[in-house]
């Protein structure tokens, strides 16, 4: 029988906090047994395995990214869209870590799709075509994603304000976005 008050919702988002506070790769079913003060097999219930416990937490987190995301760049384009849609990766890069380390795995979920297709949506007012438009849909998630990486771990460490950096990097991305050459060479 299901403990009172643990469902498979509850458990999944309770792990997804856990991995926020210590690390996708370090969520177990006994860990998270322990914060529900309860013993493992109560889990189970829930969830068949640590395997489906993941599959969950990534399923929920490219959910809730896919949906900052989509709110930030609503009614907007051009630059205002894409600084919009960047501060927003930033900000649950930065204060959902485990979640996003969820999100950036290559698992096919519905969230996953509509990360992609947001920032294909934004890129719109920039009037891209393909192939232009997936490789600038690539440039711009690889290169929020590489300064995501990187602010995570500390490394910018320059005399200059971070902040001013991510203007400047913004600033750039938006120009490159807006000279995109029409003419795709294949090489």
């Amino acid at each position: 029988m299901a403990r009172a008050g643990l469902s498979a919702e509850r458990v999944t988002l309770a792990a997804a906090d856990l991995a926020d506070e210590i690390g996708l790769e370090h969520i177990t079913i006994a860990a998270l047994a322990r914060g529900f003060g309860v013993k493992d097999p109560s889990l189970y219930s829930h969830v068949k395995n640590v395997t489906e416990l993941r599959a969950r937490v990534v399923a929920l987190a490219t959910a809730e990214f896919a949906d900052a995301l989509g709110e930030a760049v609503a009614g907007r384009s051009g630059y205002t869209a894409l600084e919009a849609f960047a501060n927003a990766y930033r900000e649950f890069a930065t204060h959902r870590p485990g979640r996003y380390a969820a999100s950036q795995l290559p698992v096919v979920t519905d969230g996953g799709a509509r990360i992609v297709a947001t920032c294909a949506a934004l890129l719109r007012g920039y009037a891209l075509e393909e192939p232009g438009a997936t490789d600038a849909v690539r440039l711009v998630r690889s290169t929020l994603h590489g300064w995501a990486s990187l602010e995570a771990s500390g490394a910018f460490r320059a005399s200059r304000e971070v902040e001013a950096s991510w203007q400047a990097a913004l600033s750039g991305l938006d120009r490159l976005l807006s000279d995109w050459p029409k003419d795709q060479p294949t090489r």
